[in-house]
């Protein structure tokens, strides 16, 4: 198995908040013919955390038939087995939230309160998924025409590729794996190369709680675009889950229809994040700050283009800079930080060209704007008005604590702007007014919107996109219907 393991007299390093403290996760190579090893860095300071196994495509095909062997038994199981396993799951994940937490900062960067979130957030799935899987879905009914019965049911699809982005490494795993062993099918998972060691140590715990041992193989690699292309090439891969840029899942796509795989693709967004002039302000700032600053402005669904009618602009712009200035920047797991760095130093780079290019073409740049100096991937709080349409951070997702703000005069002109993109995941409307805001909402051509709040995320709803930002959805009923593929039977009745 690749996943072994954790050694527990090693990995507690991890949890130590000196910034000294420097820990390894070693894994038993035993059988899988690695001795390659990568490094991973902690974007706070630069130091050396641990060194996985840089796993080859071999050692993926060979983790790919132990999931799909042991896949294939534990669509046996009952559905009660599978519930209590990751109703276990989910007592053990918040058992051990203090080091995952720690893990989740040391690795991706994230204030020390954020992780604990995060841990939460992600356990969330776990648990509603063990009472999903209760509720198989299914269907009777009469045949139209008469003379039989017509019944439906669901099964798993078989073994699963899931492939996790490094900015949510705990939540964005356990939305995947949760529902694919809740129905039965065993799964590959590849985490990026930047964060893996949160999606080895949730695999433990997975296989601590009773998943067996060979069901959730996790390969650690440098070589992503070989080793998807290898796995998606091979038959016995019937579904992929995908979390990243809309480049990689449309590379993705083309190799999935070689099999006919089923797709799920979370991919990029450009969230726009409009306050109409009747709007509560302070509630329209606060969600706006959460919006734009919630993992450091590396979400998905972050604000990546905050859009203000022109009769409250002063106001929330004044507003907006005050609290983001507030914004305490340095490592994650720094007392009072809220701002933890970037994760890595070409995200630092792009930022600066980002802003640079705003300014140039005429953005006034009311906060931040750099990178200061000191140790770790740091980039200030910033804030950028009267950002024309035509500039890089208008059309681009920033990925970053930078906060893009234009200007709109009428409710359609707020649209048009919002939705001149490419991109559908998310959107955010402050608005006092219900009928305005549910018109609005109903005409943004996107997956997700926030009224009046700044986090649109919920493990009991469908998260997902439209257009460029992908395919299919996570969470909710409709994230396990991702794993499952539905039978017909026709049972022919006497008159």
């Amino acid at each position: 198995m690749i996943v072994r393991e954790i050694v527990r007299d090693v990995a507690p390093g991890l949890v130590e908040s000196s910034d000294a403290a420097v820990a390894s996760i070693l894994l038993d190579r035993q059988g899988t013919g690695t001795t390659a090893v990568f490094d991973v860095r902690d974007p706070a300071t630069g130091q050396v955390i641990a060194t996985p196994p840089d796993h080859s495509v071999d050692d993926a095909l060979a983790a790919l038939g132990r999931a799909d062997r042991a896949g294939r038994a534990w669509a046996g199981e009952t559905a009660r087995l599978r519930s209590d396993v990751l109703h276990h799951a989910y007592d053990l994940l918040i058992e051990q939230k203090h080091r995952l937490a720690r893990i989740i900062t040391r690795e991706m960067g994230k204030p020390l309160a954020e992780a604990y979130g995060e841990v939460q957030y992600a356990a969330d799935y776990v648990r509603w998924y063990a009472e999903e899987a209760l509720r198989p879905a299914g269907n009777f009914r009469e045949n139209p025409a008469g003379g039989s019965t017509i019944l439906t049911s669901r099964a798993p699809i078989g073994t699963a590729l899931l492939i996790t982005p490094w900015n949510f490494p705990m939540a964005m795993a356990t939305r995947k794996i949760a529902p694919a062993i809740a129905v039965g099918c065993g799964a590959v998972v590849k985490p990026a190369e930047l964060t893996p060691l949160t999606t080895l140590a949730v695999a433990e715990i997975f296989v601590q709680a009773g998943v067996p041992e060979d069901l959730i193989q996790v390969v650690t690699t440098t070589d992503a675009a070989g080793m998807s292309s290898a796995l998606m090439a091979d038959p016995r891969v019937r579904k992929v889950s995908f979390t990243g840029s809309t480049g990689v899942g449309s590379i993705l796509l083309g190799q999935a229809a070689q099999h006919v795989i089923k797709s799920s693709m979370e991919l990029g967004g450009n969230a726009p994040l409009l306050v109409f002039d009747d709007a509560d302000l302070e509630r329209a700032v606060e969600g706006a700050v959460v919006a734009k600053l919630r993992n450091g402005g590396q979400s998905c669904v972050a604000a990546n283009r905050i859009l203000v009618q022109s009769g409250i602009a002063d106001a929330f712009v004044e507003g907006f800079t005050e609290r983001m200035a507030q914004a305490v920047l340095g490592n994650g797991l720094g007392e009072g930080v809220t701002l933890g760095p970037v994760i890595d130093d070409r995200a630092v780079r792009r930022l600066a060209a980002l802003v640079d290019d705003a300014v140039a073409q005429g953005a006034e740049l009311r906060l931040g704007g750099s990178a200061p100096g000191g140790p770790g991937h740091l980039f200030e709080a910033t804030v950028l008005d009267r950002v024309p349409a035509t500039s890089d951070i208008a059309l681009t997702e920033i990925f970053g604590p930078v906060a893009a703000i234009a200007r709109f005069d009428t409710d359609a002109e707020g649209l048009e702007q919002a939705n001149s993109t490419p991109f559908g995941l998310a959107s955010y409307v402050f608005s006092e007014s219900i009928d305005r805001a549910f018109d609005v909402a109903d005409r943004l051509d996107v997956g997700m919107v926030g009224i009046n709040q700044g986090i649109v995320s919920n493990v009991a709803a469908p998260f997902g996109g439209t257009k460029a930002s992908g395919l299919g959805r996570e969470g909710s009923g409709e994230g396990l219907e991702e794993y499952q593929e539905i039978r017909f039977y026709n049972l022919a009745r006497r008159n």
